[in-house]
């Protein structure tokens, strides 16, 4: 029986028996935030007054903040001193917090997992330590200042595992399997609730993500969460409600073969259109209520508040004013 036809039955029994579900998680990655203040750039509640980003977000439903963290960044930013600056913010405003390990000191995605220039040509042995240490010290030091995140991402869309090329997935799981049970010890050494998460992009790849999660169960390989990225095509055609369709079906058959939570840690949609922006976000939030047995947690968007040409990045939820589109209401419509 093809996935497509499983979703449907799934989704058509949960609507008829809706369940008593936890409250979704309604998240915001805003790792961008200090610098894009640092650099001037202000922020707009829906009548046009100047006040904090995280209390425009609050206004429109988002309930938890997202924060990458690496190693040794040029600048500071996204640094462990930048990111509790942060973390303390989120507190103050009442959201749950999600720590997002890098385990670089820049950018770790599908093509690219660096290792911290710190740790070049080190053993395997030195680096499952490094990410031990690196994820427990930073941990602790935000929990000295207060902040006990309620998740952590063990690697960011580790679609072919981190910190290459030893621990690179397709050249040796077991070595990934491994890595993050580094991070998920130390995670668990700090405080036994945090939830953590293992990262991949291409939520609609079903193929990848089973690929990837029996390969790390076969050898071993601990989670809690199962984490995905999404960014839906939109062409007018409807693209990204069939994207939307393939990624609920991925992370139904998740559950059914791991019994694990999941969660979008990221999605973004085009800024300047919001009105499919939005029916894309309500469609997604409505999926994951939908997930089997109460597995689906919520949504994360990424960097919500990016605006008028920030680091060519064209995805956010606001006007080239700094004032949230018509597209993040969909946050209060679940």
């Amino acid at each position: 029986m093809k996935l497509s036809l499983i979703s449907a039955l799934v989704l058509g029994a949960s609507m008829l028996y809706p369940s008593e579900s936890t409250a979704m998680v309604k998240g915001a990655d805003v790792s961008w935030l200090t610098q894009m203040e640092q650099s001037g750039y202000r922020f707009y509640n829906d009548s046009g007054k100047q006040q904090d980003l995280l209390l425009t977000l609050k206004q429109h439903g988002i309930n938890a903040i997202r924060l990458r963290v690496w190693v040794n960044p040029a600048g500071g930013w996204n640094g462990l001193n930048d990111v509790i600056a942060k973390a303390k913010r989120a507190k103050a405003a009442g959201l749950d917090i999600m720590i997002d390990f890098h385990y670089s000191d820049s950018w770790a995605d599908p093509g690219k997992q660096t290792k911290p220039a710190a740790w070049q040509g080190y053993t395997f042995e030195q680096l499952m330590s490094n990410v031990y240490w690196h994820t427990y010290n930073s941990l602790v030091a935000l929990k000295q200042a207060g902040i006990t995140p309620k998740w952590v991402q063990v690697g960011n869309e580790t679609n072919n595992g981190m910190l290459w090329d030893d621990g690179k997935a397709s050249a040796n799981m077991r070595n990934f399997a491994w890595l993050i049970n580094s991070g998920y010890d130390a995670v668990k050494a700090v405080n036994k609730s945090t939830k953590v998460i293992v990262h991949l992009a291409n939520c609609e790849n079903n193929a990848l993500y089973r690929w990837m999660f029996d390969g790390l169960k076969a050898n071993g390989a601990k989670w809690d969460v199962i984490g995905a990225s999404i960014y839906p095509t939109q062409t007018g055609n409807g693209d990204w409600f069939s994207m939307n369709n393939r990624c609920y079906d991925n992370l139904a058959d998740m559950v059914s073969r791991h019994g694990k939570e999941v969660m979008i840690v990221e999605v973004g949609m085009p800024w300047d259109d919001p009105k499919n922006s939005y029916d894309t976000l309500v469609d997604l939030l409505n999926k994951m209520k939908w997930i089997p047995d109460n597995k689906g947690l919520g949504v994360f968007y990424w960097e919500p508040q990016s605006h008028n040409g920030w680091q060519n990045y064209s995805l956010g939820l606001m006007d080239q004013g700094g004032k949230p589109t018509y597209a993040m209401d969909a946050f209060l419509q679940n």
